[in-house]
């Protein structure tokens, strides 16, 4: 009898556990997830990345690669980071093109410039 007595206060612990503990996998239902600096210099340079053929065929400046707070960029104070930027092909470090990317902390993503860099004269 004292087995079975201990055998139920188990399982009633138990149940009474499991029903107490958070869950943390359910989606967040009606909330967009913020995203932080580091995600958004990876985000704007992705999207050079893709605007100019790929990895075969750009690479962003070391600083677009580096921790985030280094890279060149700007806070707009409302929730966006303006990356602005130069890439080269993989063959050579000469800069030419400029970017200028958006990112929101809702990770939207907008390509303000993309042109190759002019020479001044």
């Amino acid at each position: 009898m004292l087995k079975q007595i201990i055998t139920v206060s188990y399982v009633v612990f138990f149940a009474l556990t499991i029903n107490s503990l958070p869950i943390h996998a359910q989606p967040l239902r009606g909330r967009t997830p913020l995203i932080n600096l580091g995600r958004a210099e990876n985000l704007a340079r992705q999207a050079a990345e893709e605007a100019n053929g790929g990895l075969q065929h750009y690479r962003a400046e070391n600083l677009m690669y580096g921790p985030a707070e280094r890279s060149p960029h700007t806070y707009d104070g409302h929730g966006s980071w303006t990356f602005t930027f130069k890439g080269h092909s993989p063959d050579s470090a000469t800069p030419t093109v400029k970017s200028v990317v958006t990112v929101s902390r809702t990770s939207i993503v907008h390509i303000n410039y993309n042109e190759p860099i002019r020479s001044t004269p």
